[in-house]
């Protein structure tokens, strides 16, 4: 079931890259910007990580809070943040609950061999838990930009 701009978001708990419960209900009260991604330090996933970081006094300001999700385990999101100084939480979904419970857990194929995998989608969630946008054509350089604008 695909999830729609003024769906409520799916609440999750999960662990972030310290191994600490993280929920999305915890964030209620503040605006989200929920983004998944397929890898850690991977080209595309780096590029896009950085410009959350180089522009996130912009995105503090506009009100969010960052939590990037991928399936990747705690340690390898933890040496992700440690080499990009990552200001922000990325949730550890080994267990894959969290991208398929947003519908972002799909077929994909590459060099004609298809695999399942996360689809670079980002979730911007209101005070109120609801989504009111939904990136599917991320710029992973000018990410920033598309949240703010």
């Amino acid at each position: 079931m695909s999830l729609a701009i003024g769906d409520p978001a799916p609440d999750f708990t999960s662990t972030d890259q310290n191994g600490q419960s993280i929920k999305l209900s915890d964030y209620r009260g503040k605006k989200v910007v929920l983004y998944f991604y397929p890898k850690d330090d991977t080209p595309g996933c780096t590029t896009q990580a950085c410009s959350l970081r180089d522009n996130y006094a912009d995105l503090r300001a506009a009100g969010y809070e960052i939590l990037g999700v991928s399936v990747d385990d705690e340690t390898s999101h933890q040496k992700f943040i440690s080499k990009y100084n990552l200001p922000f939480s990325l949730v550890s979904d080994t267990d894959k609950q969290v991208v398929e419970a947003y519908d972002v857990w799909k077929e994909k194929s590459m060099y004609g061999r298809k695999f399942m995998g996360t689809v670079r989608t980002t979730f911007l969630i209101d005070e109120n838990g609801i989504i009111t946008n939904i990136i599917s054509k991320v710029d992973t350089q000018k990410h920033a930009e598309q949240i703010l604008t």
